[in-house]
């Protein structure tokens, strides 16, 4: 390196660092000591002197944040950790009941001490950082995958793309919230009325929008901010708080920005006053918030508190009281939906309801209609529950018209004209019509094709109307029948396209047992029930024959799921439409049966930690779980063993602590 390379490399190390320096202050601190001209002439010199000197460009340099070309789409992201989703509090109440069972299940009855944060009215994501530097951003998604958009994540100020550490962590992750400020919602309005574009209802939305963006110098546009709110994934050499609050200092320290609403309390009293104090505050906040996020401080007791299918037992959301206004019932429309249930849909004066024009609303079934006394012409006020779903609450009986009409259930379907039925116990009235009736029909295969089912890339809801109104498609089976004449045929639809939906439904063929049974649409029968009984019957035939106790027998099947099981498999259209689909080449591996000899490990737990010569911590889990361990992220006085490589950091000192035993990776050689 000559002597001037070396003295632009230094003056390059300097602006960075300032520019760094300046984020940090201005995003995280809240304390700019330059002004914006400043900030803004230290980053155009910058500019300039990394064009000069492209091959002295560094990933973590500012001006990386922006530059990328547009993308082509997300890609999937696998969370290594699982992004939990919150139960929530409706009220004061279920606030108290929660601090209770948390109480119940420590045995203890002094003050918890809890985190309150506010609930940011935004999108999660989780950021990757490799030796310090940001390599991946991935949205939650369903909580255990989402989409990768480290492009568009790069281009958030508040998001650090290098963290403020001297030995920084081999892996971190940090997960919080993209959201985007009341200023700039109402700035990108504005903007958008003046040019005639797309004006968006409320910042959520303009956050969503904007992060989901192929091309990054439009999200870089959009000015979109990020809070953290916890760690993920950390390797072990990084030592983490023993509590909540102080992790959020980490992060702090660390470069990213956390919310000044943070506040620790002690006890259920001082969570509600929390929540109050914030909700009198909530309007003159720059950010939109939905509610309070209630955490126990200490990791200790979230670890012995645990979780629940998808929610931790030691955190909730207490939700503010949903948004209501008053409008004009019109008129009730019946939805029918992919099991034929008639959904009662009430047709609304349009009205803005937190934000979000509200012109219909559903009114759930027949009982409900009832329970409200609700007539067409009604004053009705509507809310919008979770701050999402507009619903109809209550009539302002006050306000009647003379002239409302009562609201009665249909003799025969909307659609299709069969006739509906209404079984013993239910409130729900449905077509008889099954695959005949269009609705019913489309919904099946919108859901057959959906990304959890057979994940048929580029099958979306409008493309499966048209193959329907067309006649392309008439059962589940004729999707793969779907001939590229047909295809280009379509506006809009060159050989392109048509080449491309041809290959995805050729690669959707190759699935999984679960998957395509789930992908069925049998009443009831989700992801997990679908798992539990193709690891239960392990074919398609025995689930098919499985009598009645047979299916109660398996985990997560009542009576009621098993009779929808049965009056789905007894059905000779069903059973002809699963043996068409298998002879149109739909397959699946074998699912496995092992006998409790071959799991020598069954009900035992185990943690791993360290780095190990010649094999990844993955292949051991791999391992440990078809010997039946089950594999858990920490330590606790559950843990059977924890195996440990070098490098093992606190997970072996907690261990050691607990009394658990350690093992070395020639523990498995025994198997």
């Amino acid at each position: 390196m000559t002597d001037k390379t070396d003295n632009v490399q230094k003056e390059l190390e300097r602006l960075r660092s300032l520019i760094s320096d300046y984020n940090y202050q201005y995003y995280v601190l809240d304390d700019p000591s330059v002004p914006d001209s400043e900030y803004d002439r230290l980053y155009r010199e910058l500019h300039a002197l990394e064009s000069k000197h492209p091959e002295l460009i560094t990933e973590d340099s500012p001006t990386r944040r922006v530059g990328a070309k547009p993308d082509s789409g997300f890609e999937e992201v696998i969370h290594e950790l699982p992004m939990l989703s919150l139960d929530n509090a409706m009220d004061s109440d279920e606030m108290v009941n929660f601090n209770r069972r948390v109480n119940d299940r420590l045995a203890q009855s002094k003050d918890i001490e809890y985190v309150c944060e506010p609930k940011l009215d935004g999108l999660a994501i989780s950021l990757l950082y490799e030796n310090g530097i940001l390599t991946r951003a991935a949205t939650r998604g369903d909580g255990s995958q989402g989409e990768n958009i480290t492009l568009n994540a790069k281009t958030i100020r508040s998001i650090p793309l290098k963290l403020r550490i001297n030995n920084p962590p081999e892996r971190m992750e940090v997960r919080g919230e993209v959201f985007m400020l009341k200023r700039s919602f109402e700035a990108l309005n504005e903007e958008a009325k003046a040019t005639e574009s797309k004006v968006f209802a409320n910042p959520r939305n303009a956050a969503a929008g904007s992060l989901r963006q192929l091309d990054p110098q439009i999200t870089a546009k959009r000015n979109l901010s990020f809070y953290a709110y916890s760690m993920g994934l950390v390797s072990d050499d990084f030592k983490l708080a023993d509590k909540h609050y102080d992790r959020l200092l980490q992060i702090k320290d660390l470069g990213l920005p956390v919310s000044n609403e943070v506040k620790v309390v002690s006890g259920i009293k001082e969570c509600l006053d929390y929540y109050r104090d914030i909700l009198e505050r909530r309007d003159a906040l720059d950010y939109e918030i939905d509610g309070v996020v209630n955490k126990v401080n200490d990791i200790a007791l979230q670890e012995r508190l645990g979780f629940v299918a998808r929610a931790p037992r030691w955190a909730i959301a207490h939700k503010f009281p949903a948004q209501e206004e008053v409008t004009q019932l019109l008129g009730v429309d019946f939805q029918v939906g992919r099991t034929g249930a008639l959904t009662p849909v009430a047709r609304l004066k349009p009205v803005s309801v937190g934000g979000v024009t509200v012109s219909n609303a559903t009114l759930h079934n027949m009982d409900e209609i009832e329970r409200l006394g609700v007539r067409v012409k009604d004053y009705v006020i509507i809310r919008r529950a979770g701050d999402v779903i507009p619903q109809v609450v209550s009539i302002i009986e006050e306000r009647r018209p003379d002239n409302t009409l009562v609201i009665k259930a249909p003799s025969e379907c909307p659609v299709c004209s069969s006739p509906v039925e209404r079984a013993e116990g239910e409130a729900v009235i449905r077509c008889t019509g099954g695959l005949i009736c269009s609705s019913q029909r489309n919904e099946a295969l919108k859901h057959f094709a959906s990304r959890k089912a057979m994940d048929i890339d580029g099958l979306g809801d409008k493309l499966v109307e048209i193959f329907s109104d067309k006649g392309f498609v008439k059962s589940i089976s004729d999707l793969y029948r779907i001939t590229k004449e047909q295809i280009t045929g379509l506006d809009r639809m060159g050989e392109k396209s048509a080449d491309n939906l041809l290959v995805a439904l050729e690669k959707s063929k190759s699935t999984t047992l679960p998957k395509f049974l789930y992908a069925l649409g049998i009443r009831e029968v989700g992801e997990v029930t679908a798992k539990n009984i193709s690891n239960h019957f392990l074919t398609i035939e025995a689930i098919m024959r499985a009598r009645q106790e047979e299916l109660e027998s398996v985990s997560d099947v009542g009576p009621i799921v098993a009779q929808h099981l049965r009056a789905f498999f007894d059905n000779d259209d069903n059973r002809q439409q699963v043996k068409e689909l298998m002879e149109l080449g739909v397959h699946w591996p074998e699912i496995e049966q092992k006998s409790d000899e071959e799991l020598p490990l069954k009900d035992k737990t185990f943690v791993i930690t360290g780095s190990f010569e010649g094999v990844s911590r993955a292949e051991i889990k791999d391992k440990l779980e078809s010997l039946g361990a089950k594999v858990a992220g920490s330590v606790s006085k559950k843990t059977t063993a924890l195996i440990a490589g070098e490098k093992a950091g606190s997970k072996l000192s907690k261990a050691e602590s607990l009394g658990v035993e350690v093992l070395g990776l020639e523990f498995l050689d025994n198997f």
